[in-house]
């Protein structure tokens, strides 16, 4: 496993990792490339996202299309009505972005995993995924967990490629 570091202007220090065991190569790419203003204006405050592809970086210059999944994995919880809320939002979110496959995920402690939310993704015709943390700040999760348990779903899918957005982060509309 081989680790660099990425410095990014005004937010955090990001790693790139390379796993050999599963054969993708992972970077981290500016969401720029994703057209930043579409995914800001359609719910991702992301600056930054993980691209993994089997092949290598890909560049997809016109944002989230028909094809791509979203999943929305949050920290999942031993309370049942903490994971439903998740569902809620899932379900604003899909009808207010539009984007034709949405999937929850619980990252531990309840169902559906990410593992399953990927699956989902793919049996809706998804040829990528985006994996979007519901979380507020980078942390362990969204840097080694979510990461990993993304990747192990996506070995059952060679030809699927995936990228993690970084976690909602500071933005002046979470303060309106």
């Amino acid at each position: 496993m081989s680790v660099e570091s990425l410095s990014i202007p005004q937010t955090f220090t990001l790693k790139r990792v390379s796993v050999a065991e599963t054969t993708r190569k992972t970077s981290w790419v500016p969401l720029k490339s994703l057209k930043a203003d579409t995914l800001r204006s359609r719910g991702f405050s992301a600056r930054s996202t993980l691209n993994v592809e089997n092949g290598g970086f890909r560049q997809y210059p016109h944002g989230v299309g028909e094809k791509d999944g979203v999943i929305i994995v949050d920290h999942g919880s031993r309370r049942k009505e903490s994971n439903l809320m998740l569902n809620e939002f899932v379900n604003i979110f899909k009808e207010k972005t539009g984007y034709p496959i949405v999937e929850p995920a619980h990252m531990e402690l309840a169902e559906p995993s990410i593992r399953d939310a990927f699956g989902l993704c793919i049996q809706q015709g998804a040829n990528r995924v985006i994996v979007s943390p519901f979380f507020l700040f980078p942390g362990r999760h969204w840097h080694q967990d979510i990461p990993s348990l993304t990747a192990d779903a996506a070995k059952e899918y060679p030809g699927v490629s995936y990228i993690i957005t970084a976690p909602l982060g500071l933005h002046e509309l979470l303060v309106v």
